[in-house]
């Protein structure tokens, strides 16, 4: 069972730095945008940063948990990963749609 855990923690583990990385992908982008909308976007991404750091929490308590009480979190925890999944790809989805809207604009 443990190494069932560690496997699942890992995975999850994998993800973050993937979505760390589409974080800072995007922010980087997002920067080089007038202020409204560079405001805007910076709200999203320090809302999707937070959620990501609630999520490590969570996944801390995975690893310390007993055998017993994994279960429990995992479903805790994949329903923090939904939402920041769907919060990111949103803030990603708008944000590039607004950007190819104004490339056409020009």
């Amino acid at each position: 069972m443990i190494e069932k855990r560690d496997a699942y923690v890992k995975k999850l583990k994998d993800r973050i730095d993937d979505w760390n990385a589409q974080i800072d992908k995007l922010s980087a982008k997002v920067d080089q945008t007038d202020a409204k909308v560079r405001a805007e976007y910076r709200r999203r991404l320090e809302d999707a940063r937070k959620k990501r750091r609630e999520l490590e929490d969570k996944i801390a308590a995975l690893q310390q948990a007993g055998e017993g009480a994994w279960e429990a979190l995992k479903q805790g925890i994949e329903n923090s990963w939904e939402q920041l999944k769907a919060g990111l790809s949103k803030a990603k989805s708008e944000f590039e749609g607004r950007e190819s809207k104004g490339r056409e604009e020009k």
